[in-house]
């Protein structure tokens, strides 16, 4: 569930800052008048997102179980590709989102506007999708449904919430820390996505050595008590573990960490560069 409550809260603000911007700068210039067009992409990137869902939920649930498992390990595989990419792309375009939808909003109100319905669908709908096939890995993973939902849940109505008092002006918010904490965090939950892709895999006979286990901790960290529950909620941890899952895993930690630790030292900003986001987003738009 806390992984999950992450996702949410991590995806859901970024959606929220996409949509602050969005709000912020078009009621600046007074044009108050296409902010129904902005919401009318969100909330179809709303529905995009909901449908993608439901798809992945009810249309492999007639597949034969090789079927199923091989579309649950691809699917996890691309789920941590899209983390992955989220994670860095946030690390390194943060500081320059706003001038960049702004950019885009300038383009899309010549002629009738409706290109804000594009710019506001994409960039929203992006997020939902991520957030969507994140989320079914994660449900798979665990077998659980009702825990991942709420945690993810839980974690939008947060960053809705943190939107609102962001526009408001009621809070300030280091988003060079935020999002280098959080990024570090699922790059270490995407592993355990990733793993669990490969025995997914594995037990559909892609890929070999389902039998090969590296170790097996299920007397320690029973499956079923609250402890294993925990540790697979959160990270995904398997307590009986395949020799090409581990390795895979401390292959993708051990990479990703490394060129994550690599941009955030080469990100960091100068002391008088702002890094609240009123500034970036408000004043600067």
């Amino acid at each position: 569930m806390l992984a999950n409550y992450l996702i949410g809260l991590r995806e859901g603000l970024e959606a929220a800052l996409i949509v602050t911007i969005l709000v912020a700068y078009v009621v600046k210039i007074g044009r108050k008048d296409v902010l129904p067009r902005i919401w009318a992409g969100v909330g179809l990137a709303v529905l995009l997102a909901l449908g993608i869902g439901a798809l992945l939920t009810y249309g492999t649930s007639t597949l034969s179980f090789a079927a199923q498992e091989t579309i649950g390990g691809l699917l996890s595989i691309a789920a941590t590709g899209l983390v992955t990419w989220m994670v860095f792309w946030m690390l390194r375009t943060a500081r320059t989102l706003s001038s960049h939808l702004r950019g885009s909003i300038d383009k899309s109100l010549l002629g009738t506007g409706i290109g804000l319905v594009v710019v506001a669908f994409i960039a929203v709908g992006r997020e939902g999708i991520e957030t969507a096939l994140f989320l079914w890995a994660a449900v798979q993973a665990t077998g659980e449904t009702t825990l991942p939902l709420i945690g993810a849940f839980l974690g939008i109505v947060t960053a809705a919430g943190l939107g609102w008092l962001i526009y408001s002006g009621m809070l300030r918010i280091n988003l060079s820390k935020f999002f280098t904490w959080t990024g570090g965090i699922l790059i270490v939950v995407a592993a355990g996505v990733l793993s669990y892709g490969v025995h997914d895999l594995q037990e559909a006979g892609v890929l070999p050595g389902l039998h090969s286990i590296a170790f097996d901790v299920s007397a320690a960290i029973p499956p079923d008590s609250w402890y294993g529950t925990l540790l697979k909620g959160t990270l995904n941890f398997s307590p009986a573990t395949t020799w090409l899952e581990l390795l895979v895993w401390v292959a993708y930690v051990g990479t990703t960490l490394t060129f994550f630790a690599r941009a955030v030292r080469r990100g960091r900003p100068s002391p008088a560069a702002p890094e609240t986001l009123p500034e970036e987003v408000l004043a600067g738009a």
